[in-house]
Protein backbone atom coordinates (compact mmCIF):
# COMPACT_ATOMS: atom_id res chain seq x y z
CA UNK A 1 0.00 0.00 0.00
CA UNK A 2 2.85 2.31 0.88
CA UNK A 3 4.39 2.03 -2.88
CA UNK A 4 1.38 2.27 -4.13
CA UNK A 5 0.47 5.59 -2.50
CA UNK A 6 3.94 7.06 -3.07
CA UNK A 7 3.65 6.03 -6.64
CA UNK A 8 0.44 7.92 -6.79
CA UNK A 9 1.81 10.94 -5.02
CA UNK A 10 5.15 10.96 -7.42
CA UNK A 11 2.35 10.88 -10.78
CA UNK A 12 0.45 13.78 -8.89
CA UNK A 13 3.40 15.66 -8.18
CA UNK A 14 4.19 15.21 -12.24
CA UNK A 15 1.01 16.18 -13.77
CA UNK A 16 0.91 19.62 -11.23
CA UNK A 17 4.29 20.03 -12.00
CA UNK A 18 3.76 19.81 -16.09
CA UNK A 19 0.61 21.99 -15.91
CA UNK A 20 2.76 25.12 -14.20
CA UNK A 21 4.85 24.50 -17.00
CA UNK A 22 2.67 25.04 -19.39
CA UNK A 23 0.76 27.73 -17.56
CA UNK A 24 4.48 29.59 -17.55
CA UNK A 25 4.67 29.23 -21.18
CA UNK A 26 1.66 30.30 -22.12
CA UNK A 27 2.28 33.51 -19.81
CA UNK A 28 5.45 34.04 -21.38
CA UNK A 29 4.53 33.91 -24.67
CA UNK A 30 0.98 36.03 -24.19
CA UNK A 31 1.77 39.54 -25.86
CA UNK A 32 1.66 42.13 -22.98
CA UNK A 33 2.10 45.64 -23.62
CA UNK A 34 2.48 47.89 -21.14
CA UNK A 35 -0.35 51.01 -21.37
CA UNK A 36 1.00 54.72 -19.39
CA UNK A 37 0.02 54.40 -16.14
CA UNK A 38 1.58 50.31 -15.77
CA UNK A 39 -1.56 49.02 -16.61
CA UNK A 40 -1.37 46.23 -19.40
CA UNK A 41 -4.16 44.26 -21.77
CA UNK A 42 -6.38 42.35 -20.33
CA UNK A 43 -7.57 39.40 -21.44
CA UNK A 44 -10.19 39.66 -23.96
CA UNK A 45 -8.04 42.19 -25.72
CA UNK A 46 -4.65 40.26 -26.30
CA UNK A 47 -3.59 40.47 -29.86
CA UNK A 48 -0.99 38.49 -31.73
CA UNK A 49 2.28 39.82 -30.58
CA UNK A 50 4.58 41.53 -32.80
CA UNK A 51 7.46 38.69 -32.68
CA UNK A 52 4.98 35.85 -32.85
CA UNK A 53 4.26 37.67 -36.58
CA UNK A 54 7.72 37.88 -36.96
CA UNK A 55 9.24 34.85 -35.82
CA UNK A 56 6.28 32.28 -35.91
CA UNK A 57 5.40 31.81 -39.20
CA UNK A 58 6.02 28.81 -41.47
CA UNK A 59 9.10 29.58 -43.55
CA UNK A 60 7.14 29.56 -47.17
CA UNK A 61 4.46 32.34 -45.84
CA UNK A 62 7.36 35.05 -44.89
CA UNK A 63 8.02 37.83 -46.57
CA UNK A 64 11.52 38.67 -48.17
CA UNK A 65 11.66 41.43 -45.29
CA UNK A 66 10.68 38.90 -42.78
CA UNK A 67 13.22 36.52 -43.74
CA UNK A 68 15.48 38.96 -43.96
CA UNK A 69 14.87 40.73 -40.61
CA UNK A 70 14.74 36.78 -38.87
CA UNK A 71 18.13 35.74 -40.70
CA UNK A 72 19.62 39.20 -39.24
CA UNK A 73 18.47 38.16 -35.54
CA UNK A 74 19.92 34.92 -35.86
CA UNK A 75 22.89 35.71 -37.48
CA UNK A 76 23.88 37.99 -34.99
CA UNK A 77 23.28 35.46 -31.92
CA UNK A 78 25.76 33.15 -33.86
CA UNK A 79 28.17 35.77 -34.15
CA UNK A 80 27.63 36.99 -30.06
CA UNK A 81 28.23 33.00 -29.57
CA UNK A 82 31.37 32.69 -31.65
CA UNK A 83 32.94 36.20 -30.23
CA UNK A 84 31.92 36.67 -27.37
CA UNK A 85 32.72 34.68 -23.87
CA UNK A 86 32.51 36.82 -20.59
CA UNK A 87 28.94 37.18 -19.70
CA UNK A 88 28.03 40.10 -17.35
CA UNK A 89 25.06 41.79 -15.74
CA UNK A 90 23.32 45.20 -17.63
CA UNK A 91 24.18 48.50 -15.52
CA UNK A 92 21.97 51.11 -15.64
CA UNK A 93 24.72 53.00 -17.40
CA UNK A 94 24.24 49.85 -20.31
CA UNK A 95 20.96 50.87 -20.78
CA UNK A 96 20.86 54.75 -21.32
CA UNK A 97 20.81 54.63 -24.82
CA UNK A 98 17.40 52.42 -25.14
CA UNK A 99 14.70 54.74 -25.52
CA UNK A 100 11.46 53.60 -24.32
CA UNK A 101 7.88 53.74 -25.84
CA UNK A 102 5.52 52.16 -23.24
CA UNK A 103 2.20 53.00 -25.13
CA UNK A 104 3.39 50.87 -28.03
CA UNK A 105 5.75 48.41 -26.23
CA UNK A 106 8.92 49.50 -27.74
CA UNK A 107 12.61 49.82 -27.08
CA UNK A 108 14.87 51.35 -29.25
CA UNK A 109 18.59 51.46 -29.16
CA UNK A 110 19.86 54.62 -30.76
CA UNK A 111 23.30 55.14 -32.46
CA UNK A 112 24.36 58.39 -33.48
CA UNK A 113 25.11 58.48 -37.32
CA UNK A 114 22.48 56.06 -38.09
CA UNK A 115 19.42 57.79 -38.72
CA UNK A 116 18.77 58.11 -35.10
CA UNK A 117 17.50 62.00 -35.39
CA UNK A 118 14.68 60.61 -37.34
CA UNK A 119 13.61 58.06 -35.35
CA UNK A 120 13.73 60.13 -32.15
CA UNK A 121 11.47 62.29 -33.91
CA UNK A 122 9.23 59.30 -34.99
CA UNK A 123 8.88 58.67 -31.06
CA UNK A 124 8.40 61.82 -29.70
CA UNK A 125 5.14 61.57 -32.26
CA UNK A 126 4.33 58.32 -31.17
CA UNK A 127 4.23 58.88 -27.22
CA UNK A 128 4.02 62.49 -27.31
CA UNK A 129 0.11 62.26 -26.82
CA UNK A 130 -0.35 64.50 -29.83
CA UNK A 131 1.71 66.81 -29.15
CA UNK A 132 3.69 66.20 -32.14
CA UNK A 133 2.09 64.80 -35.58
CA UNK A 134 4.65 64.96 -38.14
CA UNK A 135 8.50 64.23 -37.68
CA UNK A 136 9.95 66.42 -39.63
CA UNK A 137 8.13 69.21 -38.34
CA UNK A 138 10.60 68.67 -35.11
CA UNK A 139 13.59 70.45 -35.31
CA UNK A 140 16.50 68.03 -35.32
CA UNK A 141 17.97 69.55 -32.30
CA UNK A 142 14.74 69.13 -30.40
CA UNK A 143 15.05 65.25 -31.15
CA UNK A 144 18.18 65.18 -29.13
CA UNK A 145 17.00 67.52 -26.00
CA UNK A 146 17.19 65.24 -23.08
CA UNK A 147 13.93 64.83 -21.03
CA UNK A 148 11.95 64.66 -24.01
CA UNK A 149 12.00 60.80 -24.85
CA UNK A 150 12.32 58.23 -21.67
CA UNK A 151 15.16 55.65 -21.46
CA UNK A 152 15.22 52.49 -20.04
CA UNK A 153 18.44 53.53 -17.10
CA UNK A 154 15.21 55.64 -15.59
CA UNK A 155 13.08 52.68 -14.51
CA UNK A 156 13.65 50.34 -11.60
CA UNK A 157 15.19 47.07 -11.74
CA UNK A 158 11.85 45.24 -11.82
CA UNK A 159 10.26 47.72 -14.67
CA UNK A 160 13.59 47.46 -16.80
CA UNK A 161 13.18 43.40 -16.50
CA UNK A 162 9.71 43.49 -17.41
CA UNK A 163 10.14 45.78 -20.55
CA UNK A 164 13.47 43.68 -21.88
CA UNK A 165 11.44 40.28 -21.57
CA UNK A 166 8.10 41.71 -22.98
CA UNK A 167 8.92 44.57 -25.37
CA UNK A 168 9.86 44.51 -28.77
CA UNK A 169 13.87 45.22 -29.11
CA UNK A 170 15.42 46.99 -32.12
CA UNK A 171 18.26 48.61 -33.19
CA UNK A 172 19.71 50.41 -36.59
CA UNK A 173 23.33 49.21 -37.38
CA UNK A 174 25.64 50.88 -40.60
CA UNK A 175 28.58 49.81 -42.13
CA UNK A 176 31.35 50.62 -39.91
CA UNK A 177 33.87 52.56 -41.78
CA UNK A 178 30.85 54.51 -43.58
CA UNK A 179 29.39 55.63 -40.17
CA UNK A 180 32.78 56.80 -38.81
CA UNK A 181 33.31 58.73 -41.73
CA UNK A 182 30.17 60.22 -41.24
CA UNK A 183 30.59 61.11 -38.14
CA UNK A 184 34.30 63.06 -39.01
CA UNK A 185 32.75 64.67 -41.85
CA UNK A 186 30.08 66.02 -39.19
CA UNK A 187 31.34 67.00 -36.74
CA UNK A 188 34.98 68.16 -37.61
CA UNK A 189 34.17 69.44 -41.18
CA UNK A 190 31.49 71.60 -40.49
CA UNK A 191 31.89 75.32 -39.12
CA UNK A 192 28.48 75.21 -36.57
CA UNK A 193 29.86 72.66 -34.39
CA UNK A 194 32.06 74.63 -32.31
CA UNK A 195 32.14 72.68 -29.59
CA UNK A 196 33.36 69.91 -31.13
CA UNK A 197 35.98 71.92 -32.65
CA UNK A 198 37.02 72.68 -29.21
CA UNK A 199 36.37 69.79 -27.10
CA UNK A 200 37.88 67.23 -29.48
CA UNK A 201 39.84 69.22 -32.15
CA UNK A 202 41.93 70.75 -30.15
CA UNK A 203 43.36 67.98 -28.06
CA UNK A 204 43.82 65.98 -31.97
CA UNK A 205 45.67 69.11 -33.02
CA UNK A 206 47.91 69.16 -30.16
CA UNK A 207 48.68 65.42 -29.41
CA UNK A 208 48.89 64.06 -32.74
CA UNK A 209 50.16 67.40 -35.51
CA UNK A 210 53.74 68.40 -35.54
CA UNK A 211 54.36 71.39 -34.92
CA UNK A 212 50.68 73.31 -35.10
CA UNK A 213 49.69 76.64 -36.08
CA UNK A 214 48.87 78.62 -32.57
CA UNK A 215 45.27 79.32 -34.22
CA UNK A 216 44.85 75.79 -35.15
CA UNK A 217 45.41 74.96 -31.21
CA UNK A 218 43.00 77.47 -30.16
CA UNK A 219 40.31 76.45 -32.51
CA UNK A 220 40.56 72.96 -33.12
CA UNK A 221 38.82 73.36 -36.76
CA UNK A 222 41.07 72.14 -39.43
CA UNK A 223 41.40 68.54 -38.00
CA UNK A 224 42.09 66.05 -40.76
CA UNK A 225 40.63 62.60 -41.47
CA UNK A 226 44.28 61.10 -40.93
CA UNK A 227 44.82 62.59 -37.21
CA UNK A 228 41.40 62.05 -36.49
CA UNK A 229 41.95 58.34 -37.15
CA UNK A 230 45.17 58.40 -35.30
CA UNK A 231 43.06 59.56 -32.21
CA UNK A 232 40.74 57.10 -32.48
CA UNK A 233 43.71 53.99 -32.19
CA UNK A 234 46.17 55.95 -29.42
CA UNK A 235 45.60 53.73 -25.99
CA UNK A 236 45.54 57.13 -24.47
CA UNK A 237 42.44 57.72 -25.94
CA UNK A 238 39.83 55.29 -24.39
CA UNK A 239 42.19 55.50 -21.27
CA UNK A 240 41.46 59.38 -20.43
CA UNK A 241 37.55 58.86 -20.98
CA UNK A 242 35.17 56.77 -23.15
CA UNK A 243 34.49 57.17 -26.61
CA UNK A 244 31.81 60.06 -27.76
CA UNK A 245 28.31 58.42 -28.55
CA UNK A 246 29.44 59.59 -32.39
CA UNK A 247 31.98 57.13 -32.70
CA UNK A 248 31.67 54.67 -30.23
CA UNK A 249 31.36 51.17 -30.92
CA UNK A 250 27.93 50.36 -31.86
CA UNK A 251 28.10 47.29 -29.53
CA UNK A 252 29.43 49.25 -26.69
CA UNK A 253 26.36 51.50 -26.76
CA UNK A 254 23.48 49.16 -27.15
CA UNK A 255 25.32 45.55 -25.76
CA UNK A 256 23.23 43.04 -28.72
CA UNK A 257 24.73 39.99 -27.04
CA UNK A 258 23.69 41.05 -23.38
CA UNK A 259 20.30 42.52 -24.75
CA UNK A 260 18.14 40.17 -27.04
CA UNK A 261 17.58 42.17 -29.90
CA UNK A 262 14.29 41.58 -31.92
CA UNK A 263 15.08 43.84 -34.73
CA UNK A 264 18.20 44.73 -36.01
CA UNK A 265 17.47 47.35 -38.90
CA UNK A 266 20.17 48.42 -41.14
CA UNK A 267 21.12 52.05 -42.34
CA UNK A 268 21.45 50.62 -46.31
CA UNK A 269 17.52 49.05 -46.12
CA UNK A 270 16.45 52.11 -43.88
CA UNK A 271 13.33 52.73 -45.24
CA UNK A 272 12.21 49.26 -45.88
CA UNK A 273 13.07 47.66 -42.13
CA UNK A 274 11.72 51.12 -40.71
CA UNK A 275 8.41 50.72 -41.95
CA UNK A 276 8.27 47.15 -41.14
CA UNK A 277 9.67 47.84 -37.30
CA UNK A 278 6.59 50.32 -37.22
CA UNK A 279 3.97 47.73 -38.81
CA UNK A 280 5.32 44.90 -36.16
CA UNK A 281 4.52 47.73 -33.17
CA UNK A 282 1.20 48.45 -34.99
CA UNK A 283 1.95 51.79 -35.12
CA UNK A 284 2.07 52.45 -38.85
CA UNK A 285 -1.49 53.93 -38.75
CA UNK A 286 -0.14 56.86 -36.38
CA UNK A 287 3.26 57.88 -38.27
CA UNK A 288 5.15 57.03 -41.52
CA UNK A 289 9.32 57.16 -40.94
CA UNK A 290 10.83 60.30 -42.96
CA UNK A 291 11.88 59.88 -46.20
CA UNK A 292 15.29 61.17 -46.48
CA UNK A 293 15.74 63.78 -49.06
CA UNK A 294 19.78 63.57 -48.87
CA UNK A 295 21.96 63.37 -51.39
CA UNK A 296 25.26 63.85 -49.43
CA UNK A 297 24.68 60.60 -47.50
CA UNK A 298 28.48 58.98 -46.97
CA UNK A 299 28.53 55.80 -48.67
CA UNK A 300 31.08 53.36 -49.59
CA UNK A 301 32.89 55.22 -52.48
CA UNK A 302 33.36 58.37 -50.18
CA UNK A 303 34.36 56.01 -47.09
CA UNK A 304 37.19 54.41 -50.04
CA UNK A 305 38.68 58.61 -50.58
CA UNK A 306 38.72 59.32 -47.11
CA UNK A 307 40.43 55.95 -46.13
CA UNK A 308 42.84 56.64 -49.46
CA UNK A 309 45.72 58.50 -47.55
CA UNK A 310 45.68 56.32 -44.27
CA UNK A 311 48.63 53.74 -44.18
CA UNK A 312 48.01 50.26 -44.01
CA UNK A 313 49.00 50.25 -40.13
CA UNK A 314 46.48 52.52 -39.28
CA UNK A 315 43.82 50.55 -41.61
CA UNK A 316 44.74 47.62 -39.82
CA UNK A 317 44.98 49.25 -35.83
CA UNK A 318 41.38 50.83 -36.60
CA UNK A 319 39.43 48.14 -38.01
CA UNK A 320 40.52 45.72 -34.81
CA UNK A 321 38.89 48.88 -32.82
CA UNK A 322 35.44 48.18 -35.11
CA UNK A 323 35.96 44.48 -35.73
CA UNK A 324 32.97 43.24 -33.18
CA UNK A 325 30.83 45.54 -35.30
CA UNK A 326 31.52 44.39 -38.66
CA UNK A 327 31.56 40.72 -37.16
CA UNK A 328 28.29 40.66 -35.49
CA UNK A 329 26.18 42.88 -37.94
CA UNK A 330 27.67 40.85 -40.92
CA UNK A 331 29.89 43.66 -42.81
CA UNK A 332 32.33 42.87 -44.87
CA UNK A 333 35.91 43.82 -44.49
CA UNK A 334 35.81 46.94 -47.41
CA UNK A 335 37.58 46.69 -50.69
CA UNK A 336 39.07 49.74 -50.32
CA UNK A 337 42.11 48.54 -47.41
CA UNK A 338 45.13 47.55 -47.91
CA UNK A 339 46.22 45.76 -44.73
CA UNK A 340 45.61 42.05 -45.82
Amino acid sequence: MTKHKVGRFFLATCVGSLFMVILYFQNITRPAVEQPGGKGIGPGKTRRSPLQTLYNEDQLDMSAVQASLRGRRELLEEACLTHTRKRRVLTPDDLRHLIVDDKHGLLYCYVPKVACTNWKRVLMVLTGDGRYREPLAIPANEAHVAGNLRTLSEYSTGEINHRLRRYLKFLFVREPFERLVSAYRNKFTRSYNTAFHKRYGTKIIRRHRPHPEPEALDQGNDVSFQEFVQYLVDPRTQREEPFNEHWERIHSLCHPCLIHYDVVGKYETLEQDSRSVLRLAGADGEVHFPTSGKSTRTNGNMAAQFFHNISPFYQKKLYNLYRMDFLLFNYSNPEYLRFR
